[in-house]
């Protein structure tokens, strides 16, 4: 059965600071969660247009994460051969990506988001049918809560206290209740996420389980977002794609020389890919992709 859940993340940063955000996040994770052996494999990154989305950035990327694909998703397939593929088209501020798995033919994830200037109370902003609103649920995610569960440590818990913080270079925060309602300036990140996982038996625990681990990536990294404004805040686009060129440039002739049947590339925007099993849950270690950095976390 297909499922269809919209998360909303409300931000305290303008649409513009946001862009640069996600850049800066995505990159410094990636930088901080890929080796020699498993991550991200680029393999294709190109301008593209069209009539839906306009101008934008087009990425083919592998995720590779052998060693932390949890025991009862072994049972169908073995380790190496379950890897991602995602297809991404940013056209910032919209953005659409497409998660599959070589293994499990006939499993679909899409995640498709909308940035907007407001607090998260735009209704519909995907245009979405009557069957398929009936069939949406709707959760906003507060960076500022301090609840845990699972998915967040396995993601990778960015442990700052928002009620405590602030900003340096721009004053904003602390974030107490009610921050959203009060916020200038503001923007929200609408992603809807769609799971089709049609498989007798253990295709809805599996799409349970990619919605789990979609809703800890997009709080997580965007707490990190925040966490880290004084880092990228002042950046411009040509200074972030200059970093990421030179980063992207060192990491493919890295696994060019430790795997030379690999074709490598560049990277695009959020997506990044963690599968993990019961021992990650006492790391901390941080994962990202979206819509342009993709973590999918599972649990045996």
């Amino acid at each position: 059965m297909v499922q269809i859940r919209e998360f909303r993340i409300v931000m305290p940063m303008s649409l513009d600071e946001y862009e640069i955000a996600q850049m800066y996040m995505v990159m410094k994770m990636q930088q901080e969660n890929t080796t020699s052996t498993e991550g991200v494999e680029v393999l294709e990154s190109r301008p593209f247009e069209d009539n839906v989305f306009g101008k934008g950035y087009y990425t083919s990327k592998i995720y590779r994460f052998q060693s932390k694909i949890p025991s009862w998703i072994t049972a169908f397939a073995s380790s190496d051969a379950l890897v991602l593929q995602e297809e991404a088209w940013n056209a910032y501020p919209r953005c659409k990506s497409v998660i599959k798995c070589p293994c499990f033919s006939k499993l679909v994830l899409t995640i498709e988001t909308v940035h907007l200037a407001d607090n998260g109370l735009s209704e519909n902003v995907h245009g979405l049918s009557k069957e398929q609103l009936a069939s949406r649920q709707v959760e906003i995610l507060d960076i500022a809560s301090s609840v845990r569960d699972f998915w967040s440590y396995l993601i990778g818990c960015c442990d700052l206290d928002f009620s405590k913080f602030r900003s340096k270079k721009t004053g904003r925060g602390p974030l107490f209740e009610g921050w959203r309602d009060q916020c200038n300036p503001v923007m929200t990140a609408y992603k809807l996420v769609t799971v089709d996982a049609p498989y007798w038996g253990f295709g809805k625990r599996l799409e349970q389980t990619l919605l789990s681990g979609e809703r800890a990536l997009f709080l997580e990294t965007h707490k990190s977002c925040f966490a880290w404004i004084d880092e990228w805040h002042g950046m411009t686009l040509e200074e972030l794609n200059e970093l990421e060129e030179q980063y992207y440039s060192s990491s493919n002739k890295e696994q060019e020389h430790k795997k030379p049947t690999m074709r490598e590339g560049k990277e695009g925007l959020e997506r990044r890919c963690s599968l993990d099993s019961e021992d990650t849950f006492s790391r901390n270690s941080q994962l990202k992709s979206e819509d342009h950095g993709f973590a999918l976390a599972t649990h045996d």
